[in-house]
């Protein structure tokens, strides 16, 4: 092989472009690639965060979720139970009333009876009356006294029918 000043220029002017290159090309293509390496990392990073975050808000949101819908029936319970109570009131109270109406009843057809009685009492004291002015307006004889006993019967009778 032929040792020549041509080969020599050759390998001077690589080692020069090396040098060159090492120099003045090689930091800012590293520095470049580094960057990228780490806004990519950084990138991910963000990412996972972000999923981690997402994961945490579901399960954050879940949770609000759960707590509110427990709200939600113990709502629906009190208001069931509050449901009942008035139900359970309403009926005391109407209990109450229909009481208090029959014994208004009660009392108002005893003192019907009463009046009912008084009346009749009046008026059979008044058929006595009327029965006995006649007896002793008439002669006292068997068959007359029967007759008007009878008389004086379906009289108190039909008093009591009209009134009864």
């Amino acid at each position: 092989m032929n040792f020549n000043l041509t080969l020599i220029g050759q390998t001077i002017a690589m080692i020069v472009f090396v040098w060159f290159c090492m120099k003045f090309i090689w930091p800012p293509l590293m520095r470049a690639i580094d960057d990228r390496r780490r806004e990519i990392a950084d990138g991910i990073a963000a990412g996972e965060k972000g999923q981690k975050e997402l994961a945490d808000a579901r399960h954050g949101a879940e949770a609000i979720m759960q707590e509110a819908r427990q709200k939600a029936a113990q709502v629906v319970e009190i208001a069931h139970k509050r449901s009942n109570e008035l139900v359970g009131e309403a009926k005391h109270v109407a209990l109450a009333e229909g009481e208090r109406l029959i014994t208004a009843a009660r009392s108002e057809i005893s003192n019907e009876q009463t009046r009912a009685r008084d009346g009749l009492r009046r008026e059979v004291a008044s058929l006595a009356v009327t029965g006995a002015s006649r007896l002793l307006g008439r002669e006292v004889d068997a068959k007359a006294h029967a007759a008007l006993l009878d008389e004086l019967a379906a009289e108190v009778e039909k008093q009591a029918q009209t009134h009864g």
